[in-house]
């Protein structure tokens, strides 16, 4: 009869290479899986058409970053669905007068209703300047127009920061989302992919916020909420 130290050491050995790899390859495959569930409901939030709130609120705020996102908040406070507006994420060289003279048709309401916002630079500082802007006004209900993409990050934030403040969502629609889908555009599906990361980096911050863990670097967001050239903010 053999004694332990006959055995073969074989036996003893770690498992096979061809077992780790496949447990790798399977774990792997269920964060791909995983990811790609998670983008299918980020993107059936998305809206494909622009409607109008479902009702009025004490305020508008628009996030700056994206094309006729201002154009379309300003026609939102001619039709009165807000008191006053903010325009969040202006560019600090941008002056009132830049702005008015890309929206002719409302001198009398950027002079009488209408908020500039230079400090904010990206979502979360949005979200931190809006909060500022609706509780020195005493407003209970905004609405927050942005373009479709940005919308999911931009609730996130916004009511994470005013939890006790009714966020009414108005999605821009860009021309290209229009013009054609966005599974035959590379540039588009780019943006949704980085949008879904920036997403979800969001919705991940802020549940570990509310177990009290803050996370002190902030995600940077130059595509949506960082302060825009002169000509930019003035065109959208």
């Amino acid at each position: 009869m053999n004694s332990p130290s006959d055995q073969d050491p074989d036996a003893f050995a770690t498992p096979p290479r061809g077992w780790l790899r496949a447990t790798i390859v399977a774990l792997m495959a269920m964060v791909f899986v995983g990811a790609a569930i998670g983008f299918v409901g980020f993107l059936s939030q998305l809206r494909a058409v622009e409607v109008n709130p479902s009702s009025k609120a004490d305020g508008i705020v628009v996030l700056t970053g994206g094309s006729s996102r201002v154009s379309d908040a300003m026609e939102l406070l001619a039709g009165g669905y807000g008191k006053r507006l903010l325009i969040s994420g202006v560019h600090p060289t941008n002056a009132a007068s830049d702005i008015s003279r890309s929206l002719p048709d409302n001198q009398s309401l950027l002079g009488c209703c209408v908020d500039l916002d230079r400090s904010a630079v990206n979502t979360r500082s949005n979200a931190a300047e809006t909060r500022r802007w609706a509780r020195e006004r005493g407003f209970k209900s905004l609405i927050v127009v942005t373009s479709n993409y940005h919308m999911p990050r931009a609730i996130v934030e916004l009511s994470h920061a005013m939890p006790d403040i009714e966020l009414i969502p108005f999605s821009v629609i860009g021309e290209k989302w229009r013009d054609e889908p966005w599974w035959t555009s590379g540039a588009t599906l780019r943006l949704l992919l980085s949008e879904y990361v920036k997403y979800v980096a969001a919705e991940v911050r802020v549940r570990l916020a509310d177990l009290g863990l803050e996370l002190s670097p902030e995600i940077v967001d130059r595509s949506t909420g960082s302060q825009a050239s002169p000509r930019t903010a003035a065109a959208n």
